[in-house]
């Protein structure tokens, strides 16, 4: 038995939150397509599947609600009536709002909440769409970046290979907010070429002390992965963060499309050293995202 955290889950209930997303029937999405998962997913079936492998808390992040206070709320709530399973919570506002302390004031209410996020890039095809890259451009996203780590907030990012430089640029100058890097910056061409220039520019963000990188979703652009197949951009991500910089996610149930929890985690297991698995599996996200397994 262990008391591992995954450091990068959702959860959501169809007839409590309203996520536009999910209600989109038969619009394909840059990880495939949603069908199975367009349905409830409660913190029951999580656990059912997560507490078999040794994981005893965890950090829920905010998925595309219509509303982010009102997906919060529901996340708090599914936290005081599970005390049992410890939960942080990562909430989507919009960093560059003008009432961007208000709505901070409202969410830090909210005994989960520890961070933010507001999704940057997702992939080159959607991006193209939604215009979420422009965001780095915005005078007002630095302001949001620094009053978020001055309220003791981190910033989870989400974004593809091709931003992380002009981004490290940004974040580098908002050096007190903690920045965990999701889905290992979403290296969403797995040439040999494609891998090679994630990882150069990875390390313009694995550079600054105050970024922390996460080991989840790799199935979103890989959906028949396997443990080779994802061997490299492990190896890479602790090479360049060390483990104590490094924690894992498993992204369900997105990654759910793509296999089981046991075979993610067997997966994890095996890649990465077993002197690791400490900081990667709890102590990394505990000491990032402020959450005690002990009484577990």
């Amino acid at each position: 038995m262990t008391d591992w955290i995954d450091a990068h889950h959702h959860l959501w209930d169809l007839s409590a939150v309203h996520y536009p997303w999910l209600m989109a029937r038969g619009v394909k999405r840059f990880f495939g397509d949603p069908t199975p998962i367009q349905r409830d997913y409660l913190l029951s079936e999580f656990r059912s599947e997560a507490a078999d492998c040794g994981i005893r808390a965890s950090v829920h992040i905010q998925v595309g609600a219509e509303s982010g206070l009102q997906e919060a709320r529901w996340v708090q709530s599914v936290a005081d009536a599970n005390p049992d399973w410890p939960m942080a919570q990562v909430v989507f506002c919009d960093l560059i709002s003008a009432d961007l302390s208000t709505q901070l004031d409202t969410f830090q209410t909210l005994p989960t909440v520890r961070g933010v996020r507001q999704i940057i890039g997702r992939a080159p095809g959607e991006d193209a769409q939604t215009g979420t890259n422009t965001l780095l451009d915005h005078p007002g996203f630095l302001r949001g970046l620094t009053e978020a780590g001055q309220r003791g907030l981190s910033f989870d990012l989400q974004l593809i290979p091709e931003l992380m430089d002009k981004t490290a640029r940004v974040l580098e100058q908002a050096p007190d907010t903690p920045v965990a890097l999701c889905h290992a910056g979403s290296p969403h061409n797995r040439s040999t070429a494609g891998l090679k220039d994630w990882a150069q520019r990875l390390r313009s963000l694995s550079e600054l002390p105050h970024v922390t990188c996460k080991l989840s979703g790799l199935g979103m652009f890989d959906h028949g992965w396997t443990v080779d197949s994802i061997r490299p951009i492990v190896e890479e991500c602790l090479d360049q963060f060390g483990p104590k910089r490094v924690m894992f996610g498993s992204n369900f149930p997105v990654d759910k499309l793509y296999g089981d929890y046991a075979t993610l985690m067997r997966a994890y297991q095996k890649l990465i050293p077993a002197d690791a698995h400490a900081p990667v599996f709890r102590d990394t996200a505990a000491h990032f995202y402020g959450l005690d397994t002990s009484n577990t």
